[in-house]
């Protein structure tokens, strides 16, 4: 699981072109990375829209911003076209990322357990070091928060 002070691992994810994204590829630049549990729901849909609200301010403060799910990149491609989205989503068809930083997780609905990626946010800075982490986001505010934390780095 990582916490802040963790290296970021360098995973293959898939952008929506179809593309290998990784967090390596943003080295010298913050990162924002969300994971979210799936394209086109209600919550979701919220955090991507209130993210890609801000996207010029996280440009402003140097700042990309990445949104994981295990959604394929065809649906990702869909979603950011359904919602004008301007924030990158990749996939992470193989749950490796969410192993990885500690998303993938058990949930519980309606007394049934399954499991399912848990919302979280990581902060990482320009030499790929996690400077926030933020688990079981609430989406009201919580690109706002974000962005506020990431203007602190420098």
């Amino acid at each position: 699981m990582i916490e802040v002070g963790d290296k970021v691992p360098d995973l293959a994810l898939l952008g929506m072109d179809g593309k290998r994204v990784s967090p390596a590829d943003f080295n010298g630049q913050k990162l924002v990375i969300y994971f979210y549990p799936k394209d086109d729901t209600p919550g979701c849909t919220r955090e991507a829209q209130d993210f890609s609200a801000l996207a010029g301010e996280f440009e402003k403060a140097g700042t990309w911003v990445i949104g994981i799910s295990k959604d394929d990149p065809e649906k990702h491609r869909k979603f950011t076209e359904k919602y004008g989205l301007r924030v990158s989503l990749v996939s992470d068809g193989d749950g490796s990322a969410c192993e990885a930083f500690g998303t993938w997780v058990e949930k519980s609905l309606y007394g049934r357990k399954y499991m399912g990626i848990d919302r979280a946010t990581f902060l990482i800075d320009r030499d790929g070091v996690v400077k926030g982490v933020w688990r079981k986001v609430k989406v009201p505010g919580h690109a706002q928060t974000v962005l506020d934390a990431a203007r602190e780095l420098t």
